[in-house]
């Protein structure tokens, strides 16, 4: 039997110094049922599976992830390729609508030469032809003059038709080409706005979509490990109360007992945690619970009923002391992990720890010390929470436990 306990212990002491203490405390202060704990495992099961199954649409997302930056760097080279398409159309239909403006100038000086060469027939006179010169000529040398500024004229005439048809060509084509030139320069602007759009969407939808991956992610996560604590915690209670109810048992039944046993050469911490206005707190909570006729239930820390070890962590806990520094254990685990004290020595708030064979693997009870020979404790279901003399129960061992 001793052996059994002495496992039990080891694999109690294991679990515990790597669970952290600040897994939250479960509503329901009794101890878990097997049902309990198959129930938060399917929990915990359930939970594991939607997180392999949000891995597996992280890891394909991932995939779209990439796709939604070839696009978004695709749309960002056409938006690149866009503008300068357009300040290419730009520079050309500037150029355009200068040419145009050239044009219509030449257009104009040619239609000015015209009008020049028919004032200057009017002001001749209207008969002014070649059969005319020929018949009012003054004498030869009139005549050749006169025959002279005909062909002049003649010339003259040719050219400057020829000048403005010509500039009426080359405005119309000039005209067409600003024209073209404008309307690509409105198709370019239009395919910058567009590339652009398609830019700022592309990085929208990938923004969004690494911030919805997120999410899930850690909500998965969150509501995995939730599960995780509740089945850790649940299995660590159920182990403290089972550890707790087998030796209690075995205390009942056994006849060994002794008013206080002898030192056989324990060992416990070489250094203590706390001060003695730490103490007189954690005493004055453990006193406010007996005062307050809390129940005895197995598994319990508080804050509406207790067991021995659980009176104990909590009463330290209210002054003060928190992970990694204090931790809820089971009694036998408490006069290892304190520093012992000579019975003679004991100063409020210590502990006391009962075997029913001296043995610390037989611990079975834990109490605070109060002073004066007497202590507060969560003596058992039947009796509750008490203050009582240290040696109202048997098996003291010959140290207290300076926290």
């Amino acid at each position: 039997m001793i052996t059994k306990h002495r496992r039990l212990t080891a694999l109690l002491l294991v679990s515990l110094f790597t669970i952290s203490s600040n897994i939250p405390a479960i509503a329901n202060p009794k101890k878990p049922s097997l049902a309990q704990i198959a129930e938060a495992k399917k929990l915990e099961e359930e939970k594991k599976k939607a997180a392999d199954a949000a891995a597996a649409r992280l890891a394909k997302a991932n995939l779209t992830l990439k796709q939604l930056i070839s696009v978004a760097e695709s749309a960002r080279r056409k938006y690149e390729a866009a503008k300068a398409e357009l300040a290419k159309a730009t520079r050309e239909a500037e150029a355009a609508a200068e040419a145009y403006i050239a044009a219509v100038g030449q257009v104009k000086a040619a239609h000015d030469a015209i009008g020049r060469l028919a004032t200057n027939a009017y002001i001749m006179g209207g008969g002014f032809t070649d059969l005319d010169s020929v018949l009012q000529a003054d004498g030869p040398q009139d005549l050749m003059d006169r025959l002279s500024v005909l062909d002049s004229l003649g010339e003259q005439n040719t050219q400057a038709l020829f000048r403005f048809k010509r500039a009426e060509v080359v405005a119309k084509e000039a005209k067409q080409a600003a024209d073209e030139a404008k309307e690509r320069q409105r198709i370019a602007t239009a395919k910058v706005a567009a590339a652009k759009a398609e830019a700022d969407a592309a990085k929208d939808a990938q923004q969004k979509e690494v911030d919805r991956l997120q999410k899930i992610q850690d909500q998965v996560l969150k509501e995995l490990n939730a599960a995780r604590k509740k089945r850790v915690t649940l299995e660590q209670q159920r182990q403290l109360a089972l550890l707790e109810e087998a030796n209690a048992s075995i205390a009942i039944d056994t006849k060994v007992f002794t008013k206080v046993w002898p030192d056989i050469g324990f060992r416990g911490r070489t250094t203590f945690r706390s001060d003695q206005a730490m103490r007189d707190k954690a005493v004055d909570f453990a006193k406010r619970q007996v005062q307050a006729r809390k129940p005895y239930i197995w598994g319990s820390e508080g804050p509406d009923a207790f067991d021995c070890s659980g009176l104990v962590y909590a009463a330290y806990r209210s002054a003060g002391l928190g992970w990694p520094n204090w931790d809820r254990l089971n009694s036998s685990l408490y006069f290892s992990y304190t520093k012992h004290v000579p019975l003679n020595q004991l100063l409020p708030g210590d502990l006391l720890f009962y075997s029913y064979k001296g043995t610390v693997n037989t611990i079975h009870h834990i109490t605070i010390y109060a002073g004066n020979g007497m202590m507060w404790e969560a003596n058992s279901k039947g009796k509750g929470l008490l203050f009582s003399n240290i040696y109202s129960i048997k098996g003291l061992m010959p140290y207290g436990g300076r926290v």
